[in-house]
């Protein structure tokens, strides 16, 4: 990850599509105000919101001031707000309309010629399905040439980038005709959690770990991402989606990638994303008989979650009856290279389940026994290392320490490193750095469209599989619990468990 110096980026107006959605809201323009506070953002700078709704720049302002009241991240300070909202500025059209990209373009170059500006970037906060076409139409415009221009031109799209491998490829195809790769930005939240950005410093610069990082000390790696409430008001789209498309091809999969990634030769945007390339491209497929025993699916029934009673997947706004869309899944997947031999990575996410959290598990192999025979000692623990993203970011290291007496016995000890209690808490939407990664032209926490395409070849044919065989046993599990019971036995076949999300 390229080191920006903590610089202001260059001047640059910012056009979001789709600008009077939740995204923009709750994330985006609370992000924005952040890194002006934290002075990244350039004195000439703009914002330009696009969608169907009519409204001026003032109502525009006047909805995103009231809007920052609910979804501000600190205390909004009314001078910082002032700057920030003086740089707003709306425009109904839409997107299927040529003459909606003619007036963004006056627009935009009205600001070359008032603050000049000539660095723009594109927000798709939008349906993945408008992402082609308005593409094409910025290209039309000549939106998105930089050659005549002498400033640059981006693009940022929110997930899901694709259903399949299939449309993964025909998107990537649709916008290489229109941009290049080193203007497009597939935007994943998850990787502008500081802790997800510390596994590299973490892993590269302590020399404590980095040599136990291999199939020679560890047994195997669990990651778990777990929400504890259900899909809500979601359940229209979530039911085309499924826990399985929602999290794994992006989220977990980037998890794994810097997880288990070799050392790249720079810590630049092309290096770091070639070495977690190489580890998407060893996962190994699963074919259809394996997929039966090795991924798990799963749908919450009637339970308590969150300390509220809930009536179950089926019972949701939005979702049908009868649903066979999973809310969980559980999957053992293996890498096909040298550092990582014969050691499994477990993972698994869904809704309702008992807490919030989001965690990478590594389980060290056991020492040899022998030293311990003839004392109390009958089993030997492992010790576990685990990086927290959230709730609370941090890692923990738990290992084996005698109990003070004149017998020897063991027990499990914690070392516990949050974030909080060393560096104060700096409150984001998660989105502050990769908004200023774009504006700095640092791709490195952006998917690369091999990534996308690796990470749909190995969840397709399982999606096919679920598809092809309709769950018979839907609802598996009860709301507020760790989903069904084949989970625990895809471990235990192997003489593991889970590990318990917020005990280390």
């Amino acid at each position: 990850m390229a080191d920006n110096d903590g610089q202001r980026a260059a001047p640059n107006a910012m056009a979001i599509f789709g600008a009077s959605g939740d995204l923009t809201k709750r994330k985006l323009i609370p992000a924005l105000y952040n890194l002006r506070q934290d002075g990244l953002l350039p004195d000439d700078f703009a914002i330009i919101g696009i969608s169907r709704r009519e409204m001026s720049d003032e109502e525009f302002r006047e909805k995103l001031r009231e809007d920052m009241a609910k979804f501000a991240t600190v205390k909004t300070d009314p001078a910082i707000w002032d700057w920030l909202a003086d740089r707003v500025h709306y425009m109904a059209g839409d997107a299927a309309d040529p003459d909606t990209y003619r007036r963004l373009r006056e627009r935009l170059e009205g600001f070359g010629k008032t603050a000049g500006i000539k660095n723009y970037f594109f927000y798709m906060a939008t349906a993945p399905r408008f992402f082609g076409p308005v593409c094409e139409q910025l290209r039309e415009a000549g939106l998105t040439q930089e050659e005549e221009v002498g400033g640059w031109r981006r693009v940022v799209f929110e997930k899901p980038f694709g259903h399949d491998l299939k449309s993964a490829r025909e998107l990537n195809q649709q916008l290489g005709r229109t941009l290049t790769e080193d203007q497009i930005y597939r935007i994943d939240h998850y990787l502008g959690k500081e802790t997800v950005q510390n596994i590299l410093v973490f892993r590269f610069a302590n020399g404590i770990f980095e040599p136990l990082w291999n199939h020679r000390y560890i047994d195997h790696v669990q990651i778990t991402v777990a929400e504890s409430i259900g899909v809500g008001d979601r359940g229209g789209y979530y039911d085309k989606s499924g826990a399985l498309r929602d999290m794994v091809p992006n989220h977990i999969f980037q998890l794994i990638s810097l997880t288990c990634m070799e050392p790249p030769i720079s810590f630049e945007a092309a290096a770091v994303r070639d070495e977690q390339a190489k580890v998407l491209r060893s996962l190994a497929p699963l074919s259809p008989e394996e997929a039966l025993q090795l991924a798990v699916r799963g749908q919450y029934g009637p339970g308590t979650a969150n300390g509220e009673k809930v009536e179950g997947y089926r019972g949701e706004p939005g979702v049908p009856r009868d649903s066979g869309t999973e809310t969980f899944v559980a999957m053992k997947l293996t890498l096909d290279n040298w550092r990582w031999a014969g050691v499994p990575i477990y993972l698994r996410t869904g809704k309702c389940l008992p807490l919030r959290a989001t965690e990478i598990s590594i389980q060290f192999n056991k020492a040899p026994f022998t030293l311990f025979r003839k004392t109390e000692v009958s089993r030997l623990p492992s010790s576990r290392l685990v990086i927290r993203l959230q709730p609370d970011e941090g890692i923990s290291l738990s290992f084996g320490a005698k109990v003070p007496g004149p017998i020897l016995k063991l027990g499990q000890v914690d070392m516990n490193f949050q974030y909080e209690d060393y560096f104060g808490t700096t409150p984001s939407t998660g989105y502050e750095r990769l908004l200023y990664d774009c504006m700095c032209g640092d791709q490195t926490l952006f998917q690369r469209a091999d990534m996308t395409e690796a990470s749909w070849k190995i969840v397709t044919p399982i999606l096919d599989l679920w598809e092809a065989l309709t769950p018979r046993n839907f609802p598996n599990y009860a709301a507020g619990t760790w989903g069904p019971k084949e989970a625990d036995e895809l471990l235990g076949r192997d003489g593991r468990e889970w590990a318990g999300c917020g005990e280390c």
